[in-house]
């Protein structure tokens, strides 16, 4: 429809991105596009194609999501406009799509033994949170996102010690390949949303191992350079303005460096500057920078926003990194999601 935005998220249909997208984009009045991958969500921001984009980041259990990192990296200097502008935390509650044999619940139509002594080959601890609902003795492959894995580990570690585990772009395409195998011997880890969407049996729910699972999406945009807004995007704060101590609860801001890995002390010293200037550090992540071998680029996450008139903690603490980094960028600032 003419004059609606449109919004790139991992898709297919009902993947948790998908969710995350629908709550801060409520339709009708955004259109939600599915990308195959994240890089492809990277893609059409940057190309201009969708005006914003939906990309997971972090996972309460499982830790960063890497592929996301990497592009945020941007080795080939193919998304260097993009900038982080929103977050959205989303409850991730995991279930096992299939489909069931005619079987007693818990045994195994062929042995009668019990799901756990079939798959693993001796019985497992009952640890798990989630447990069968249906027979799972005759499941010999397992689809999901490469996130999922770690944040089931009880589960799978319980009923499915020694299975096949296949990676898959999202969790909501690992239902689709379930739903179209005719053999009935895969199973997915997916949402609710994508077992209804694909006519698929609920073999067990609640496979996460800690009850408050949660992921982090960040909201992606270009950076504007056609005189509708600030090139930079900066975020708020007229001229003059004082900066407040809400203000840095308020707000996040994104930003990666690499370092003179020959230099002792220079991670720190790069550390040290946002201590100088008050600034909470959040969390910190590395990936290699294929500058050398054993060498890293840093992302880390502060309290604080950049602002328009260059005042305040955060922009004096990126001038600041140009003493002390080899080279930095600033990836966005956007408003915390969990003092909004």
């Amino acid at each position: 429809m003419a004059g609606k935005e449109e919004v790139a998220f991992l898709g297919p249909i009902a993947s948790y991105t998908h969710q995350a997208a629908l709550s801060h984009f409520p339709q009708p009045h955004y259109t939600i596009v599915p990308q195959t991958t994240i890089a492809d969500v990277f893609a059409a921001v940057q190309s201009g194609s969708v005006s914003q984009g939906v990309v997971p980041f972090e996972n309460s259990s499982n830790g960063s999501v890497i592929f996301t990192l990497d592009l945020f990296a941007d080795l080939a200097g193919r998304n260097p406009d993009i900038l982080v502008c929103g977050e959205v935390y989303l409850g991730v509650h995991h279930c096992l799509l299939g489909r069931s044999k005619d079987a007693p619940e818990g045994q195994d139509a062929g042995t009668g033994r019990t799901t756990a002594e079939n798959v693993s080959g001796s019985p497992s601890p009952a640890k798990s949170r989630g447990k069968p609902l249906r027979d799972l003795g005759h499941i010999t492959k397992l689809y999901s996102h490469h996130q999922a894995w770690g944040q089931c580990n009880d589960f799978l570690t319980t009923y499915f010690k020694g299975v096949e585990r296949i990676d898959v772009s999202s969790t909501s395409k690992a239902a689709e390949i379930v739903q179209q195998d005719d053999s009935g011997c895969s199973a997915a880890i997916s949402s609710r949303m994508a077992g209804e969407l694909n006519g698929l049996e609920f073999l067990a729910e609640n496979l996460e191992d800690n009850e408050g699972n949660s992921t982090r999406f960040l909201v992606l945009r270009r950076r504007r350079d056609d005189g509708t807004a600030r090139p930079d995007g900066s975020a708020g704060a007229a001229d003059g303005e004082a900066e407040t101590d809400d203000e840095h609860a308020r707000y996040k801001t994104l930003v990666s460096f690499t370092v003179r890995h020959s230099e002792p002390g220079d991670l720190a010293g790069c550390l040290a500057v946002f201590q100088k200037f008050g600034l909470n550090l959040t969390s910190i992540n590395s990936r290699p920078s294929n500058e050398a071998t054993w060498h890293y680029i840093f992302f880390v996450e502060i309290m604080g926003r950049k602002r328009h008139d260059g005042s305040g903690a955060v922009n004096q603490a990126l001038k600041g990194l140009d003493g002390v980094a080899q080279s930095w960028r600033w990836l966005g600032s956007w408003e915390n999601a969990l003092e909004a």
